[in-house]
Order: structure tokens, then C-alpha cells, then sequence
């Protein structure tokens, strides 16, 4: 069985009406997979950028305490 690796990319785009959308994050198998995936939401939208994120690491998010720890020093 073959395993399919999903890339995930981040689009800028202008929708139709000419808003600016940033950091609309998208999972495909390659780019043209990701747009596709895109125009099913975002019907007539312009593309502006598309970066690739390859085998980001995730860093966990704090909790609240370490977070309220940070703030009160």
C-alpha cells in the first residue's frame, strides 16, 4: 500500500469580491491539488502568493498557567 504525503500551503488570495485573505492554510498531495481544493471554497478568487510549507515542526502551545507564569514575572 502506498502512503500519499500532503504538503500544506499557505495562499494569499483576492476573492471575488476584492477582499485580501492571508495564511489560508491548505493540505494537498502537490500545489495544483491545494488550488483545486481552494476554488471549491473560494469560487473565481485570485491567487496573489502560495508557499509551501515542507515538514514543518509543530511546537506546542502553552498552557494557561505557563503562560500567566510568563506574564506576572
Amino acid at each position: 500500500m502506498q502512503s500519499h504525503q500532503f504538503m500544506k500551503y499557505a495562499f494569499r488570495i483576492r476573492t471575488r469580491l476584492g477582499v485580501i485573505v492571508d495564511n489560508l492554510m491548505i493540505h494537498g498531495s502537490d500545489e495544483h491539488d491545494a488550488q483545486r481544493k481552494l476554488r471549491q471554497v473560494y469560487h473565481g478568487c485570485k491567487i496573489i502568493e502560495c508557499v509551501c510549507h515542507r515538514g514543518g515542526v509543530r511546537v506546542p502551545v502553552a498552557s494557561f498557567g505557563e503562560a500567566s507564569n510568563l506574564i506576572g514575572r
